[in-house]
């Protein structure tokens, strides 16, 4: 950005759940914070996803949150906050049981970034006894009426305003479109990919199934690569399915890594299943994909089925499909596969780019944080 909004403004970005290198958290928003002049302090659990610190940011540890394993990251995370608030203009929280503790932050005014259904996710963890997850849903909607008004809210989707009263501003979930990209490989064997963490709602079993049925067809010439983290009985199956060479499973990967790997794939795969928490989301692999050159093979969610259409780029298939015979059309036909690829591209270019969006996202950061730092005095 050639101005520095963010010139003498300090933020602390905070997370006790996300891998520190997610790619809404560390490259798209950290990344546009960093280059209007912001300073920022990332604290995010280094440790316990094995990773070292982000070079060139101040950086702080913290527990990780996961499963039922949450009480102490909660405990850390607030000595932390309380610690590190007094110091900077603005505390970015993307976590939402990072609301019980933002009372730490004290007279720092705090931002929710507000990345899904909260309430509508009770119904996917695994983790959640079943008895709770009404309760519990119940719980998290009076949590967000609480957060709305206390804090600054910023949303991934439009579809997450009928969660609150007030209208709050929105910063898409979109991606950096390079100018070019090299689209589906005409010659030699044809990739398909998956980018993102997996999950069974996610479509780790369709995924599992695709490897699968192309090796009993004896498509040993379409490889299926899977970038990204998988846990319990999904990454078991990842992990079984890599072993036995049906599929390749490349773990986690930065963001800035992972999408290069992607490059040259005659699809890329959105098999989201038929969620609450999916019904209004624009899953940011959808974007990824055509940015780089990639036809998307995405299931009929109405957000999904409407970017599919209008993009041109790519093919929706049933939920709970392992689309075998849409993969095989795309491998099988790389002028298709490149069409696809083309229009999908100049869409996202033209409709879904953070290129734009990251300004919008600068801009409100920019003004709570002046804000805050008057009414401290």
């Amino acid at each position: 950005m050639t101005d520095s909004p963010g010139a003498g403004l300090r933020v602390l970005v905070c997370t006790v759940v996300h891998h520190p290198g997610d790619a809404r958290i560390a490259h798209r928003e950290m990344g546009a914070l960093l280059d209007a002049g912001f300073a920022v302090t990332y604290l995010a659990p280094f440790g316990g996803f094995g990773v070292d610190p982000r070079p060139g940011v101040d950086c702080a540890d913290v527990r990780r949150s996961y499963g039922r394993r949450r009480l102490g990251a909660l405990l850390d995370a607030r000595r932390k906050i309380r610690a590190l608030a007094p110091a900077h203009d603005l505390v970015l929280l993307h976590d939402p049981e990072l609301l019980l503790v933002a009372g730490a932050a004290g007279r720092t005014p705090v931002v929710w970034d507000v990345h899904e259904n909260v309430p509508a996710t009770v119904h996917i963890r695994t983790w959640i006894p079943t008895w709770l997850r009404v309760p519990l849903a119940g719980f998290l909607t009076w949590l967000l009426g609480r957060a709305e008004k206390r804090h600054h809210l910023l949303l991934a989707e439009h579809g997450y305003r009928s969660l609150f009263h007030d209208e709050h501003p929105v910063v898409p979930n979109s991606t950096a479109v390079p100018d070019d990209v090299p689209g589906p490989d005409p010659d030699g064997p044809a990739r398909v990919v998956y980018l993102g963490s997996l999950t069974r709602d996610r479509g780790a079993d369709e995924i599992v199934a695709l490897a699968a049925g192309l090796r009993d067809r004896g498509r040993d010439d379409v490889r299926v690569e899977v970038v990204g983290t998988a846990h319990g009985e999904t990454g078991a199956a990842l992990q079984a399915a890599h072993d036995a060479g049906t599929l390749v499973w490349h773990g986690f990967v930065p963001n800035d890594r992972a999408l290069p790997l992607i490059h040259g794939a005659v699809a890329g795969l959105a098999l989201l299943h038929d969620e609450l928490n999916h019904r209004v989301s624009l899953p940011t692999k959808n974007m990824e994909y055509l940015a780089h050159g990639v036809p998307v093979v995405a299931t009929p969610l109405p957000e999904v089925g409407s970017f599919v259409a209008a993009s041109g780029g790519g093919v929706v298939v049933p939920f709970g499909h392992a689309p075998v015979d849409e993969v095989l059309a795309l491998a099988d036909n790389r002028d298709r596969a490149r069409r696809l690829a083309e229009q999908g591209h100049a869409y996202v270019a033209a409709h879904h780019n953070w290129t734009l969006d990251r300004r919008t996202f600068v801009e409100h950061v920019a003004r709570w944080a002046r804000e805050g730092r008057s009414a401290r005095g």
